[in-house]
């Protein structure tokens, strides 16, 4: 079983916490769009707190660890590793939860080249435990908005996990799809669930707009997220998010294995 300490080192080691790549400019400006209300930083999320950047920030010194100083403008974010195992640990709880109620789950995810492997082994883990794995509306077309204007997508699962794909994409197990922030996926999801009499998700499992777009709407939710992505700790802390791991979202892939064994073994669903 890998400790919490030996987990605390590899954090560190990876840059998955400790000092990330995430800059303080990148995180700054999203703050900024975020308390203009901008759609592609919300994620599906409607804040019913009025948040402007000094909240923005103090939220996320209090929830990541970044500087709460408003005046740094510029270099590299921090996340305090003891926040990411405090939030690992409630993560593994909620997944705990689900399998011994043998919960329908739904994953997925905005960030398939990167976190595709760590959704797939909670998904394996939590069907092996007699959870139904969802996978409603593949092949569905999912029309997202993005900063080349309008493009089209299609939902595709990979391990159980959903992703989305450009048009055109060869459909394997080995593509991991394109990177969204769109709420868009998640709702086209479940709304299929719903089309078809169910079963609906009793928990939610993913990051970006999987997250926020579903908590939205009501259904229990838990994710990762970085220094940048306001919207799923502004949700934690409006209640509409259960748990978010904050980490950096964009390293190695083969990186988050150790995060799986160790979040698996917290929940006793080790394989």
């Amino acid at each position: 079983m890998l400790s919490t300490g030996a987990l605390r080192d590899h954090l560190l080691a990876a840059g998955l916490a400790g000092v990330v790549a995430t800059t303080r400019e990148s995180s700054l400006r999203r703050y900024r769009l975020f308390a203009a209300r901008d759609p592609r930083v919300l994620m599906g999320l409607d804040p019913e707190g009025s948040w402007g950047q000094p909240e923005l920030i103090a939220l996320m010194a209090d929830r990541c660890g970044v500087s709460e100083d408003p005046r740094i403008t510029s270099g590299l974010d921090a996340i305090d590793p003891e926040l990411t195992l405090a939030a690992l640990d409630a993560f593994a709880e909620r997944l705990a939860e689900a399998a011994r109620r043998r919960a329908p789950v739904l994953l997925g995810t905005g960030h398939p080249h990167r976190l595709l492997g760590f959704y797939g082994g909670l998904a394996d883990a939590l069907s092996a435990a007699g959870c139904e794995v969802l996978t409603p509306a593949k092949g569905r077309r999912v029309d997202i908005t993005t900063r080349f204007g309008l493009r089209t997508h299609n939902l595709d699962y990979v391990r159980g996990v959903a992703l989305v794909r450009d048009p055109g994409a060869r459909s394997s197990g080995c593509e991991t799809g394109a990177h969204t922030h769109s709420p868009l996926p998640v709702r086209t999801v479940l709304a299929a669930a719903a089309e078809r009499g169910g079963p609906l998700p009793e928990l939610v499992i993913g990051d970006h707009g999987w997250v926020c777009g579903a908590g939205q709407l009501g259904f229990e939710v838990v994710g990762l997220a970085d220094t940048d992505d306001p919207a799923l700790f502004v949700g934690e802390a409006e209640g509409r998010v259960s748990v978010v791991v904050p980490l950096d979202d964009a390293v190695r892939s083969d990186y988050y294995r150790p995060l799986t064994r160790y979040v698996l073994n917290r929940a006793c669903l080790s394989q």
